[in-house]
């Protein structure tokens, strides 16, 4: 729907188009040599109709967004548009003062300059709303990521994570103190690393799976050899920016809903490939096909799908499911320009 009737300011633009009126007026009185009076009532409604044909200019510019590579082609679309318009606007201005036709060259060059200008206007609404939405994502963005750390604090990230931990840092204490302390170090590292997370939009690719190791160190701790990690990041995956923990919790799905349930040796699998157009990052994990299905939408999933939303719309895509005997998360992100990070 066009901006102007969701707005409600269809009166104000219609106002606009008083000096174009005037304009027109001028150019009949000047050059049809016709009275003030009849000058406005023949230009008062050609000029709304034509107030009415610009608003189409909106639609045309949706169809080609304005980036430099496009530039020639944009320029011709809408110039070829513009005569085309202006040449219909003619038409009726030649049957409002049939008796002289040195006004129509006028009318129509006028018709062109107005199109333009329309077509200049709604770059910029286009523009102006693409910003706002841009600063709501972003500010989503920021709430979210602060959920993220406090969840995180909380062990909401997996609040029998902690209290796991904590069993079998007890435990180990009593067969391999050596293991309790390296334990008790691994979680408070992890639990000190979330800290100041939310201040940051985006951190590096290999900063994130720093926190995924981490994680997975403690639960390598727990699971021994029931756990083994994999890892497949092609070269310059690293920098690539990403929303704080936005992997980890995956990660720890693959965990509760996989190899905890596994009574053999399971694998959890991180990929991730860069290209043009982003990053692609996979989590895969074994699981039990014969255990009974549990819901995997929950915190984890919900979090991620949300935060790629907030973060980059419709760009980002988020898939999950069963597949060859594994468990498959995958994400695509899309690269960003340095402003957008």
């Amino acid at each position: 729907m066009h901006p102007i009737w969701r707005s409600g300011k269809l009166g104000l633009y219609l106002l606009a188009w008083v000096p174009a009126t005037y304009a027109v007026s001028y150019i009949f009185v000047s050059l049809g040599h016709v009275s003030w009076l009849r000058g406005v009532l023949i230009s008062a409604p050609l000029c709304l109709l034509y107030a009415f044909i610009c608003l189409s200019a909106w639609y045309a510019c949706q169809a080609l967004p304005l980036r430099r590579e496009n530039l020639a082609r944009i320029l011709i679309s809408h110039l070829g548009s513009a005569v085309g318009v202006a040449g219909l606007w003619v038409i009726p201005a030649k049957f409002s003062l049939s008796e002289s036709d040195a006004v129509l060259p006028s009318i129509f060059g006028l018709g062109v300059v107005l199109y333009l200008l329309a077509v200049a206007i709604h770059y910029v609404l286009i523009a102006v709303d693409a910003s706002q939405k841009a600063l709501a994502r972003e500010a989503e963005a920021r709430v979210l990521a602060g959920e993220a750390e406090l969840r995180a604090l909380k062990a909401q990230i997996n609040p029998h994570f902690l209290f796991n931990s904590l069993h079998s840092i007890s435990a180990l204490t009593a067969i391999d103190a050596a293991k309790a302390r390296e334990m008790c170090v691994l979680l408070s590292g992890f639990l000190r690393s979330t800290l100041g997370l939310s201040e940051k939009s985006a951190i590096p690719f290999s900063e994130e799976m720093a926190l995924t190791r981490a994680y997975l160190a403690i639960e390598k701790v727990r699971f021994s050899d029931r756990l083994r990690v994999e890892e497949d990041l092609e070269a310059g995956s690293e920098e690539f920016p990403v929303p704080a923990l936005l992997l980890q919790p995956l990660v720890e799905n693959a965990v509760i809903h996989g190899i905890a349930h596994l009574i053999e040796p399971g694998l959890i699998r991180i990929s991730a490939h860069r290209n043009a157009e982003g990053m692609t990052v996979v989590v895969e994990n074994s699981f039990d096909e014969e255990a009974p299905r549990r819901a995997r939408g929950g915190f984890g999933l919900a979090s991620v799908q949300k935060r790629l939303y907030a973060r980059y719309g419709a760009q980002a895509a988020l898939a999950a499911g069963p597949q060859n005997g594994t468990y498959r998360v995958e994400m695509r992100l899309p690269a960003e320009e340095d402003g957008n990070r």
